[in-house]
């Protein structure tokens, strides 16, 4: 009687367990973003479309000082992601371009090379470098909050799709922090021991102030 009256429980715990999960929780952009995502359309009103998205079909503009492009698909730009815990982009890399120095807070990334010669490198934090030239068919995974890069090695465009763990990665690049914002000059200097200079010019190229 003891054991009949636990397996009920526990498919009774299974089934409230169950009852409590949500297929999926489609992003209404009519309402506020949090912390957790957005937050969830009524599901009468979710289609197929929701759970499709083109927007990575074009490649994107490589037209300026990096050569490089990033098209993102997060929960921000693509609906049925939301609340899933993956996302993904699109890096176009015309020759010479470059994805400078940057971390994803929230993800850890998955690239992988469709077409050209990409290298492609992260640090520890240890401070051990990781560095490998990357072909078409090639996979490298850059671990989560880590510094890491890409850079067109060769002679072509190049393009890579990058998978993360998260809806929604964030995103720091290293050379914006210090020389795209206002952090005063006197301070980079003395916290990188960058020469004034150097710090100055970076500042004037990538338009930063202080």
């Amino acid at each position: 009687m003891k054991m009949i009256v636990a397996i009920s429980f526990i498919f009774s715990l299974l089934s409230l367990s169950h009852a409590s999960v949500a297929d999926f929780c489609v992003a209404d952009y009519n309402l506020p973003n949090g912390p957790a995502g957005y937050s969830c359309k009524t599901p009468s009103k979710v289609t197929e479309n929701d759970f499709a998205y083109h927007g990575l079909a074009a490649a994107g503009n490589t037209s300026n000082i990096i050569k490089a492009a990033v098209t993102p698909a997060f929960d921000a730009q693509f609906a049925g992601l939301n609340g899933l815990g993956i996302s993904l982009a699109r890096l176009d890399l015309a020759a010479g371009g470059v994805i400078p120095l940057h971390t994803h807070p929230g993800a850890s990334e998955v690239l992988v090379v469709i077409q050209g010669t990409i290298c492609a490198g992260f640090v520890s934090s240890a401070n051990t470098v990781y560095i490998k030239t990357l072909y078409k068919g090639d996979v490298m995974v850059f671990p989560q909050g880590l510094l890491h890069f890409q850079i067109n090695s060769g002679g072509s465009n190049a393009l890579a799709f990058v998978s993360f763990s998260s809806a929604n990665p964030g995103l720091q690049i290293l050379d914006f922090a210090l020389f795209k914002s206002d952090f005063p000059t006197e301070l980079i200097t003395a916290t990188t021991f960058i020469d004034a200079a150097v710090v100055k010019k970076l500042k004037g190229v990538l338009g930063g102030s202080g």
